[in-house]
């Protein structure tokens, strides 16, 4: 049996006149965190969005512990999670409602320590009464990972983590994901136009254009084989090729 956790095969999605994923197929590892790098509209946000079974593929399969999502997707995701901007919190509930809402939905075992401690670790007790859609961008972004986080999840599927964090703030959610990530084992597919944060949080990174993975490799193997300096000028290299 393979020691994939996660195993896309030949995924394609098209939207009527569009084909936003092109028969792409990867394996990700229990315990890896992966990044899948692309400009906007190359199909990272739908190959997620396949992966969590909120989008039926056009074909292909999603593989998550060895079982298709389209066929067992509440079992599934009780072991999953996954934050994207694209996608808001209820605004009219508290900080503190949004968890507890997510939490039963999860069936979470002693919520009320839980979200005592994601509030303090990702510094939201002062919000825990204000209205989600009162907080800033950044203190929402703080609240979807504390949302993402709430069951522990063995497997995260990540969508700009960091986006309208302040350079402190998102160094130190970086650092929270590398704690989480070690601690419990759990296996990351992180998609993020910061190249600062995939460097570091990264094992390997997957490089997607207009809907196709055309690159994959560790930073410093893609850095030295398209001969650039870092990872941000490899990422520019294929965008503009």
């Amino acid at each position: 049996m393979s020691d994939a956790v996660i195993e896309i095969n030949n995924l394609t999605k098209q939207f009527k006149n569009a084909l936003a994923v092109k028969n792409i197929s990867f394996k990700i590892n229990k315990g890896k965190i992966i990044g899948l790098l692309g400009p906007n509209g190359c199909g990272k946000s739908t190959t997620i969005g396949m992966m969590l079974g909120l989008i039926k593929p056009t074909s292909g399969t999603v593989i998550i512990n060895h079982k298709n999502i389209e066929n067992n997707r509440t079992s599934l995701l009780g072991k999953m999670n996954f934050i994207s901007p694209y996608i808001e919190l209820p605004k009219k509930l508290t900080v503190e409602e949004n968890l507890k809402v997510y939490g039963r939905l999860y069936g979470v075992k002693n919520l009320k320590e839980k979200i005592y401690d994601l509030m303090k670790k990702l510094n939201l007790s002062e919000f825990r009464s204000r209205k989600t859609g009162e907080l800033s961008s950044g203190q929402k972004n703080r609240v979807s990972l504390a949302k993402a986080l709430i069951n522990d999840p063995e497997i995260l599927l990540l969508d700009e983590p960091t986006a309208s964090l302040d350079p402190d703030v998102g160094d130190y959610i970086r650092g929270f994901i590398e704690d989480f990530a070690s601690n419990k084992g759990s296996t990351i597919l992180l998609a993020s136009h910061n190249m600062n944060e995939v460097e570091r949080l990264c094992h390997e990174v997957m490089m997607m254009k207009n809907g196709e993975i055309i690159d994959r490799g560790t930073s410093s193997d893609l850095i030295n084989k398209h001969g650039r300096k870092n990872l941000e000028e490899v990422f520019l290299k294929i965008v503009r090729e």
